[in-house]
């Protein structure tokens, strides 16, 4: 009884203390992931006050929290965006995963990483966040420029790339043969084949099977059937933030849009519990050795992604202002590095590859929002005199 106690009280504590940051983070105007990943950092290992109890808690909220986030994201596509998308922005996305893909490997090898940990170097330093870029297009009122549908496919683009990614990722730092490893990623390669077939071609038996009046059902059955196939995905090692993925994108329509608004409090909930894991797992007495390493990184990053985006947005045939406002839509990182991070930590794939990935996603998810409303007065200026 008294253990239960102490859960209650440090889980408590630390989810009204993200909701402080929250609120601060709302106030400044700034993503609160740094924030959420600092407090990690305050309670967890080497920290001020590291928890006693509730960790091993947070741990399975942490899960939940990554399946969630993939699912509300999937929720947000359809089998036939995706297929479109592909098609039509291949060329572009080629190019977006070999400028921001290559600087992550090319790092963790000069750095005598390996080539394990160079693979997951790749994904962190490829992904942007979905999240943040959907807050500053907000936020900056973007939404209706002529760019925005380049950007939006540039990150559905990299959500396909990642459901092909994760599971070889999840093979090879499983360590298996290469024989075992080619056969989970056919078996992933399957997996997002087939329901991609199946939402494309029977997404309204889907539908109608998940489809309720009542919220609380409604909410229920989309839970339940994400936690279940994750765990099948999980078992065939394929990752299960994957199958949480594919789950979304089977669901789409009026349908797709209630899930979503019935999830968000629960997704930012367990969001906000995985990105403080991740802080909890980390030393901040590690950060401080390699933060000019990250800051390197970070650095390379912005110009790679801003060069991502104003190839995109030129070969839309979209003028220079444009060219801008599509690469800094794509700097912040956020959800997918630290999954990405996360997954590799927990393999021991390299002690400082958690470190420099924590800083990396601090500065680039800080950096990435503040870069856009500075720049935005000299962008507005450019489209003037143009």
């Amino acid at each position: 009884m008294h253990e239960t106690a102490i859960l209650f009280l440090e889980f408590g504590a630390v989810v009204l203390g993200l909701g402080i940051l929250g609120a601060l983070a709302l106030r400044v105007g700034i993503s609160p992931i740094p924030l959420y990943l600092i407090a990690g950092l305050a309670f967890g290992t080497g920290g001020i006050l590291p928890l006693a109890t509730s960790e091993e808690f947070i741990s399975v909220g942490a899960e939940l929290g990554v399946i969630l986030l993939l699912l509300t994201l999937g929720l947000e596509y359809n089998a036939g965006e995706l297929v479109t998308s592909l098609k039509g922005n291949a060329r572009a996305g080629l190019v977006d995963v070999v400028l921001n893909a290559v600087p992550g490997a090319v790092f963790a090898l000069l750095l005598g990483w390996g080539p394990v940990a160079a693979l997951a170097m790749a994904g962190v330093t490829y992904a942007t966040s979905s999240g943040i870029t959907a807050k500053v297009l907000s936020d900056l009122g973007w939404i209706g420029n002529r760019e925005t549908p380049v950007v939006l496919s540039l990150l559905v683009f990299e959500d396909l790339t990642m459901a092909i990614y994760l599971p070889v990722l999840t093979a090879v730092l499983a360590g298996l043969s290469f024989v075992s490893g080619a056969v989970t990623v056919a078996i992933a390669l399957a997996t997002v084949s087939v329901v991609l077939v199946v939402a494309l071609r029977f997404g309204r038996f889907i539908q109608a099977f998940v489809e309720s009046p009542n919220s609380e059902v409604l909410l229920l059955k989309v839970v339940g059937l994400a936690l279940l196939v994750a765990g099948v995905a999980q078992q065939l090692q394929v990752s299960a933030a994957v199958g949480a993925f594919l789950v979304g994108i089977a669901l789409s329509g009026k349908l797709a849009e209630d899930a979503q608004a019935l999830l968000a409090p629960l997704r930012d909930l367990f969001a906000a519990v995985f990105f403080v894991f991740f802080g909890l797992q980390t030393d901040p007495a590690k950060i401080g050795p390699v933060v000019w390493l990250a800051a390197l990184l970070a650095i390379v990053s912005m110009i790679t992604k801003l060069l991502s985006g104003a190839y995109a947005a030129r070969r839309a045939g979209i003028a220079r202002a444009g060219w801008a406002r599509a690469g800094i839509a794509l700097i912040p990182r956020g959800e997918f590095n630290i999954v990405i991070a996360g997954l590799a930590v927990a393999a021991g794939a390299h002690p400082d590859l958690g470190p420099v990935a924590a800083a990396y996603v601090l500065i680039l998810a800080a950096f990435g929002p503040l870069a856009a409303r500075l720049v935005q007065p000299f962008i507005t200026a450019i489209a003037k005199r143009a």
